[in-house]
């Protein structure tokens, strides 16, 4: 009997799937869905009466997922991006954008005028979860993690399922 990480969205089992690698558990049997997000929640898991279930959602999404899942819900403090920017840090993640080439695009975003000023950790959130960043840099962030880094939530949700 395998198990089921229900999720909002792709990025989510990117991310999932990026941790699986970094503490090398092996996800055989296990799937991770995304959903389409948190109102789906009561369709998605209908399918999957047979198996471990166990959901990842944002904390404004908690709410959705408890109400089907109950206590196999495991909720990101605020989202995704946040948790792995508080695990690394902002300046680790802008090592792995500088990494890519990419923190003069960051340094442009931070000095649009809407964000000048703005807490780091505020700015990065937002420039990470635009432009196709949302899927590319989960994995490059939990890479650059230690494995006691990994977010919570992240290894919670898995070990629920395995």
């Amino acid at each position: 009997m395998g198990g089921v990480v229900l999720v909002e969205g792709v990025t989510d089992r990117v991310a999932l799937e990026a941790v699986a690698r970094r503490l090398e558990l092996d996800l055989g049997g296990i799937e991770i869905v995304p959903i389409g997000g948190a109102q789906a929640i009561r369709r998605a898991s209908a399918g999957y009466e047979e198996k471990r279930v166990a959901g990842l959602c944002d904390a404004g999404e908690e709410r959705w997922f408890r109400r089907v899942l109950g206590d196999a819900t495991h909720v990101c403090v605020r989202d995704l991006e946040d948790e792995l920017i508080r695990a690394l840090g902002p300046d680790r993640v802008q090592e792995v954008v500088a990494a890519q080439d990419e923190l003069e695009t960051f340094r442009n975003f931070q000095n649009q005028l809407y964000w000048r000023g703005r807490p780091v950790e505020r700015q990065l959130r937002r420039w990470l979860q635009n432009g196709g960043r949302q899927h590319r840099y989960p994995p490059l962030l939990v890479e650059a993690m230690e494995p006691e880094e990994v977010p919570q939530p992240l290894v919670s949700v898995l070990a629920a399922v395995a």
